[in-house]
């Protein structure tokens, strides 16, 4: 049992490794650090699960984002293993989920903390509805 659990946690530490080389074309921050990966599931015979989400629902991308995370996984994990990419709409993404290493890298493309930003202005808005 304990080495069953640690396989699993050895399989999904690749499939985070393999997340940090999956992006959106449109973002330079990979997917798990701009936090879209909601959860890794791994089951006994190494089959892998993801239940992730994108930066807006409507986005134009969807389905190839998801089949280059697939492919990504797929190929850390072995190809003999089932990938199932999951995208999900809740909750709804927004910029508090990206880890200190994506809001790091947005800091250094965009010259300050994008995220820090997107609070102050949600937060200002909220609070001018109320």
């Amino acid at each position: 049992m304990v080495g069953e659990a640690l396989r699993k946690e050895e399989v999904k530490k690749k499939v985070i490794e393999a997340l940090k080389r999956a992006y959106d074309p449109e973002i330079p921050v990979n997917v798990y650090d701009l936090g879209l990966v909601y959860d890794i599931r791994v089951d006994d015979e190494g089959n892998v699960e993801i239940d992730m989400t994108l930066t807006a629902p409507g986005c134009p991308m969807a389905a190839m984002v998801a089949s280059i995370v697939e492919a990504e996984v797929r190929e850390a994990v072995g190809y003999d293993k089932d990938v199932r990419v999951n995208l999900v709409w809740d909750p709804l993404w927004d910029p508090r989920r990206v880890t200190p290493e994506g809001r790091k890298r947005l800091k250094e493309i965009f010259g300050y903390d994008v995220v820090e930003e997107w609070i102050r202005r949600h937060d200002e808005l909220r609070s001018q509805r109320e």
